[in-house]
């Protein structure tokens, strides 16, 4: 694939490169022996005469990016015998990525050549380049990495401040201590800041692109991680200072629900001026139609939300609301009561008693009949739990424009199976001491009046709770965060040749480069995270908090399903796990897709490792699995929790984990969130008032315009605007996606059983899919798939087209 700029190959260079080759300076490459050594090179395997590839000159590459074929062909050479491995040189001015070297016709030998080797089944000839190939890849650890480095190091998280700059934009180091523990980032080497030593310094916003990744995680073309970056540093870069003397004009408030649809309907219009100058100005034509979305009028508007396209008012009801628990976009927080009240896991002596203050007496008259013991003992009982993770930062993130609370909501599992709210608990650090315990007050579902627009306030206070969560936690640390030390253990320590390199490398694909934009943009100090989740400036010191909660086993579906005791174990059920909500969507999707992976898996990792005996004999996976504990998540290395890779069976659910994360879990956490955060009431992301008090001037306006009281508690206009066009862009497939049970080449193996594998993977997956479609048409039976806003859950869907579908599962964390 040759290099190109933005959305067109690179002209100037294509010239450059034909000049080069009628010169002479070509592209070169020479196999390397698997059966004969050179006795004056270290006894490495030899190496035949170069070879080159063909008329270069005369293949004309299309505009747009893609695959290019070149034939080489090499004359046979006797002493070069059986090959195994080659060199390739490239002479020309621009570089290319290199994706597949097919050889055919090797003489005295039939049918195609395996590149794929266990470290002991290796031809002796080629174990020293396999070895130098690692060691030139994990460099040595010094200088700054430039943009044609491939080399794959570890760093802490300490490049999101920006303290030279005041210090309001400095931010602890993530990673490393007690306090903070955190996976480990790609090393970029940058020189450290003048005011903190043990600070980054960080490239200008403009710069973006330039941010060092290995040069094999990134790829030439131009695809939506590299329209996030131009994307964001362009809303944020440019537009925000206009966006803030256009929202002051016409005011950083909506005033009613319809007037908060107008971004979708009919748009709103960018004043002629220095804003749309500034617009044109600096960002790329291409970039202009993604960005600006407009009807010819110059209107700008967005996509309309799937959430309020069949109903402009079904998001308020309680259903709902519940039901998002199990089908919305963060379905992986609720958890089956087990106590009641509900208690609490905080030091009572730094924060007193943080029991639950709902009692039976808030919740008796809506069980249906039951007591709340019956309740509790016939599996009826749920609750969404936000308390805990959040009290301890709750007094500083309301030094902040942020006023919200802890929370937890309380659900009732009906007959029909559908959820219902039963409370919602809003509390507060004590005012004269953390040690006082907290001061909550229990809000119950009413629908008149004011305590209807009280209750409506009450679920928007535990949403915003929900979507800070699901931001940080649920979406960036467990799948974004925790993966890249994984993405860097593999190219550090599992050669290319070795068969888990290459099952797990295409589950890597971009996570780097997202990241690393990320870090840029995004969850850096004063970024748009911080602009737009209510924790602010402690967002990302609140998720290295969350972090020590982390465990890798508990990443399997199962164990999470079973640690939350929304499942049980049974052996006569499906996957061996009884739901006890049955209609859990997420779930339900979620056990088909982990078991198809975990059978791949199992199937792939059979094939090659005849015993537990090659699992352990296996020298580079067992470097890998010692890295990836000791270097890439060092803060946890003397967990007990962690899978000694002794057994076939460890290395099969390892894999398993890495791949539903990187895969499944990431999709059923991303790529909803247009459909369901893009209108911003149903999902907000900030709140910026208390709850009304009786008596205020704000509590008598709920009786006579609690629409607007809602709106101006909520997320106000500049930020709905910076966080939809945020979400818009991470929920869009790029055309290039590659979806689960896909390879990006036909040739990636030469093995058969293996390729019969996972054209098995495949088919299992295709019938995942019907039975996704079925359910969801079976409104009867399953009532959580569609619910009142009539949005299918297909966000395990494994296939999807470009664009804003709300379903698919590409390969891994790329956008």
């Amino acid at each position: 694939m040759k290099k190109n700029v933005l959305d067109f190959n690179d002209l100037a260079a294509s010239v450059l490169d034909r000049f080069h080759e009628l010169v002479g300076r070509k592209v070169s490459l020479q196999l390397i022996s698997s059966t004969n050594t050179d006795s004056e090179n270290n006894l490495k395997g030899k190496v035949g005469r170069a070879a080159y590839l063909e008329n270069w000159i005369t293949t004309f590459s299309s505009l747009t990016p893609g695959d290019t074929a070149f034939d080489v062909t090499f004359d046979w050479e006797e002493e070069v015998g059986v090959p195994g491995a080659f060199i390739i040189n490239n002479f020309h001015h621009t570089e290319f990525y290199l994706k597949t070297l097919t050889l055919e016709h090797v003489p005295g030998h039939s049918g195609p050549l395996h590149f794929t080797y266990l470290v002991g089944e290796t031809p002796g000839p080629l174990l020293q380049y396999r070895e130098e190939e690692l060691v030139n890849l994990r460099g040595d650890g010094s200088g700054q990495l430039e943009e044609w480095d491939r080399v794959y190091d570890y760093a802490y998280y300490n490049d999101l401040g920006d303290p030279d700059k005041g210090q309001d934009l400095a931010r602890p180091v993530l990673g490393g201590s007690s306090d903070y523990p955190y996976p480990r980032r790609g090393r970029t080497g940058r020189p450290p800041t003048n005011t903190d030593p043990n600070s980054e310094s960080r490239i200008p916003l403009l710069m973006s692109l330039n941010i060092y990744v290995p040069r094999d995680e990134r790829f030439g073309h131009l695809k939506m991680s590299d329209f996030l970056a131009y994307g964001l540093k362009s809303i944020f870069q440019f537009l925000l200072p206009e966006f803030k003397d256009l929202c002051e004009n016409i005011s950083n408030e909506f005033d009613s629900f319809e007037n908060t649809r107008e971004i979708y309907e009919g748009g709103f219009k960018l004043p002629d001026g220095p804003l749309l100058k500034s617009v044109y100005d600096n960002i790329p034509l291409e970039l202009l139609k993604e960005l600006l979305p407009s009807d010819g009028e110059g209107l700008f508007k967005f996509p309309m939300p799937k959430v309020i396209q069949e109903d402009k008012s079904a998001w308020r009801t309680d259903e709902e609301f519940a039901r998002e628990t199990v089908a919305g976009l963060n379905p992986v927080i609720i958890s089956r009561l087990q106590e009641f009240p509900p208690a609490s896991n905080l030091d009572p002596k730094l924060y007193g008693d943080q029991t639950s203050t709902i009692t039976q007496h808030h919740i008796q008259n809506q069980l249906d009949g039951l007591t709340v013991d019956e309740a509790m003992k016939t599996n009826r009982l749920y609750i969404l739990n936000h308390h805990d993770s959040l009290m301890p930062y709750l007094r500083r993130i309301n030094t902040t424009t942020t006023k919200t609370y802890a929370s937890r909501t309380l659900l009732f599992l009906q007959n029909d199976g559908r959820l219902r709210p039963l409370a919602i608990e809003l509390s507060l650090p004590h005012p004269d001491g953390d040690q006082l315990g907290a001061v909550s007050k229990v809000y119950t579902p009413s629908e008149d009046g004011i305590e209807g627009s009280v209750w409506q306030l009450a679920k928007a206070y535990a949403a915003v709770n929900d979507s800070g969560v699901h931001q940080l936690i649920s979406h960036w640390l467990h799948t974004h965060a925790v993966m890249e030390p994984f993405v860097i253990a593999t190219n550090r320590q599992l050669s290319v040749m070795h068969p888990v390199h290459k099952l797990l490398q295409p589950h890597f694909r971009d996570t780097m480069n997202i990241n690393a934009f990320a870090r840029q943009v995004l969850i850096n100090a004063g970024g748009i995270l911080e602009a737009t989740v209510f924790p602010a400036r402690y967002s990302m010191e609140l998720s290295a908090v969350m972090y020590k909660n982390w465990a890798f086993p508990d990443q399997a579906l199962p164990v999470d399903l079973l640690k939350r005791g929304v499942a049980v174990e049974d052996s006569n059920s499906p996957h061996g796990l009884r739901l006890l909500i049955e209609d859990y969507p997420y779930a339900v999707d979620g056990l088909e897709i982990w078991s198809a992976i975990r059978t791949w898996v199992e199937d792939y990792c059979n094939f090659y490792y005849a015993s537990d005996d090659t699992v352990q004999d296996d020298s580079e996976l067992q470097s890998w699995w010692k890295e990836l504990r000791e270097k890439g998540h060092a803060d946890k290395k003397d967990k007990p929790w962690w899978p000694k890779m002794q057994t076939r069976k460890e290395l099969i659910d390892s894999c398993t984990i890495i791949i539903w994360v990187a895969s499944a879990l990431h999709a059923a956490v991303n790529f909803g969130q247009y459909h369901y955060a893009g209108y911003m009431p149903n999902r907000p992301t900030i709140s910026r008032r208390f709850m009304p008090e009786p008596g205020t001037k704000e509590y008598d306006e709920l009786g006579t315009n609690p629409d607007k009281v809602y709106l101006r508690t909520i997320t106000a206009r500049l930020q709905t605007l910076l966080g939809v066009a945020l979400i818009e862009i991470l929920s869009r497939h790029s055309s290039d996606e590659i979806y689960l049970g896909q390879r990006d080449t036909p040739e990636w193996t030469a093995d058969a059983q293996v390729v019969e594998a996972f054209d098995k993977f495949g088919k299992k997956l295709a019938e995942i899919e019907e039975g996704i479609i079925r359910m969801n048409n079976d409104h009867e039976r399953w009532k959580n798939r569609v619910g009142p806003v009539k949005v299918p859950y297909t966000l395990l869907y494994p296939t999807s087209e470009d664009g804003l579908t709300g379903k698919g599962i590409p390969n891994s964390v790329s956008i």
